[in-house]
């Protein structure tokens, strides 16, 4: 599960980076408006996406209610993806050095 969440938040993370350096940059000093529909819309769907999966994984991995509310927070603020991407690495490493394959 966490392996699926880490991908989602990566995608979501630059969907917001396209958002905030392409789309907005184009609209206001380029005076072209017609890439924020699509990344907006593209960028929203991904974010509801990654809410319920933050919770899927919340809820398997036994996140406390704080760090599940710092995973939501760093969904809006751009680049803040990295930061989990290094958490989620992290984790899902010791989760797999912890899974020792028994013998038989």
């Amino acid at each position: 599960m966490l392996k699926s969440f880490r991908m989602i938040s990566l995608i979501e993370g630059l969907s917001l980076v396209a958002l905030v350096c392409i789309a907005m940059p184009a609209k206001y000093m380029f005076n072209n408006p017609s890439l924020v529909p699509y990344v907006g819309m593209t960028h929203g769907v991904l974010w509801l996406i990654y809410l319920v999966m933050s919770l899927s994984a919340s809820h398997n991995a036994k996140w406390s209610v704080g760090y599940w509310l710092f995973t939501l927070v760093l969904s809006v603020v751009p680049f803040g993806f990295i930061v989990l991407e290094l958490q989620l690495k992290k984790s899902i490493t010791a989760q797999e050095g912890s899974e020792s394959p028994e013998l038989t």
